[in-house]
């Protein structure tokens, strides 16, 4: 990565000017206001949000401290934080995947569950893989008056349960919000993941549950913290990564390459501690993350989205049934009033770092069970 590295820091040091140039003539108050603005979201939401992630970093170096042990090593390096620590064998052909997710999905709504049905009964998913059928998994919502299709690349893995479930999220939020019109069917990006994530987080309980087996478990449970702590813990960091650059551009004039190092060193080993031993290879990472060159600010949405579903489920939990009919009139409300006001329809301060804090609450105990999982296999 040391190559142009330079140059990417010369182009970097112009659009950080750039932005502040900009921000300073449109009078935004601080460098993330246009990305809150563009995303709905109040600054006191996403300072919650943040507060509450950076106060709960432990979850993540748990988790790491936990993958050496499995690797066998003393310390993960930064290169090695997303080697595999199991082999999921456990496979679901696709019309078992199907009941899982319907029966889940009716478990919890029965309108969900004839809203996912659809998708199965008129033909609206494509799940072979097939020679260059472009790869991962989406939802196309086309316009209201159209209903949704579903784009997955189906393999039998337990993931693919999940990916469905995911997606078949986003196609009941289209299809509740369809009522909303082309302008407000969809949410901001910080909304965007809210259906998906809670409604593969309902599958991904029920496969845990009836699952018995420590080891494969430990491999569901591993799979699952992986992609929890890269789309929180790793995009808040990111986050704090963009607060220092463009605070230091703005207070200091034009970063060095060894600057910018260490900036990233700094944002990085807050979240990691003494859990990930970072390279100096690693100072140089800051320079591939393309969202920090395109769309300042951006990282932050996908944490924001990631543990709002969680944090709802978390309150499903508690509260059952009585929150279904909320939940539903949140999804069917699509975009047409903003992250809080939504919130507010289940109940929910989103500007309270404690609503944050019971969706890390479910990461963490979901950890917990990684690690008696890991205990019970026999790989501590």
């Amino acid at each position: 990565m040391a190559p142009g590295l330079r140059t990417r820091a010369f182009l970097f040091n112009t659009l950080l000017a750039d932005k502040a140039t900009d921000d300073r003539l449109r009078r935004y108050p601080h460098w993330l206001a246009a990305r809150n603005l563009a995303n709905e979201a109040s600054d006191e939401s996403v300072r919650a949000l943040i507060e509450a992630v950076r106060g709960r970093y432990e979850i993540a170096r748990r988790w790491y401290r936990l993958k050496a042990k499995l690797l066998g090593v003393e310390q993960l390096a930064d290169y090695d934080r997303m080697a595999a620590v199991t082999e999921d064998e456990v496979t679901f052909p696709f019309a078992q995947a199907r009941e899982i997710v319907l029966d889940c999905y009716s478990s919890f709504s029965g309108e969900l569950g004839e809203l996912a049905g659809r998708f199965f009964a008129e033909r609206r998913i494509d799940a072979p893989v097939r020679p260059a059928k472009r790869g991962g998994a989406f939802c196309a919502s086309a316009v209201p008056s159209v209903f949704p299709y579903v784009l997955l690349n189906y393999t039998a893995r337990r993931r693919d349960v999940l990916t469905l479930a995911h997606e078949l999220g986003h196609g009941v939020h289209f299809a509740l919000a369809a009522r909303q019109g082309i302008f407000h069917q969809h949410t901001p990006l910080t909304l965007a993941e809210t259906a998906s994530v809670f409604g593969e987080t309902i599958v991904f309980g029920r496969l845990l549950e009836e699952d018995s087996t420590p080891a494969s478990r430990l491999a569901l449970l591993a799979e699952n913290l992986e992609d929890t702590i890269a789309t929180v813990f790793r995009q808040v960091a990111m986050n704090r990564f963009e607060d220092l650059v463009h605070t230091a551009r703005r207070e200091q004039g034009e970063l060095s390459v060894e600057r910018f190092g260490e900036l990233w060193a700094e944002s990085q080993s807050e979240m990691l501690g003494d859990s990930v031993a970072l390279t100096e290879g690693y100072r140089s990472w800051w320079s591939y993350v393309p969202h920090f060159i395109g769309s300042p600010g951006y990282v932050y949405a996908y944490a924001y989205g990631q543990l709002l579903a969680l944090s709802v489920y978390q309150r499903y939990e508690q509260q059952g049934a009585e929150l279904v009919p909320r939940y539903l009139e949140m999804l069917a409300a699509g975009g047409s009033r903003s992250p809080e006001e939504l919130g507010e329809i289940v109940g929910v301060n989103l500007a309270d770092p404690g609503f944050w804090d019971a969706g890390l609450d479910l990461v963490e105990r979901q950890l917990q069970e990684a690690e008696a999982a890991a205990q019970a296999s026999g790989r501590l």
